[in-house]
């Protein structure tokens, strides 16, 4: 049974930055798109980035290109979401996610395993 597990999230403040780790056991990542999602209090959950199975295709949400980036390494069963300049509204549960396919989409339907999910907490 695959197993995905979110590590780094916490609190900071305002501009601060986060990595967050997302290892996947008793599977393998490196046939599949890989992906970051958020849910934040009161909203639904929301689309952060994505990267296909061998990183050469990544996707950012408007809001957090040039301050995020997905990265992986398929050998560790690992993906990476760097987060810089960090606002208050990005205060959420953090999600990893596996896709189905060797690609990877901004769509959360097309993703079947997912983590428990990390806070990351911005104070302003």
């Amino acid at each position: 049974q695959v197993r995905l597990t979110e590590s780094g999230g916490g609190l900071v403040q305002a501009g601060d930055s986060l990595r967050l780790s997302c290892a996947v056991l008793g599977g393998s990542i490196t046939n599949y798109g890989m992906g970051w999602f958020r849910q934040a209090p009161e909203k639904e959950r929301e689309f952060v980035a994505s990267i296909d199975a061998n990183g050469g295709t990544t996707e950012y949400v408007d809001s957090v290109k040039g301050r995020f980036t997905i990265s992986r390494d398929n050998a560790k069963s690992t993906i990476w979401l760097q987060m810089d300049a960090l606002r208050s509204e990005d205060t959420a549960i953090y999600y990893c996610a596996r896709h189905d396919h060797y690609s990877s989409s901004p769509y959360s339907y097309g993703y079947r395993d997912w983590g428990q999910g990390t806070q990351v907490t911005v104070s302003s």
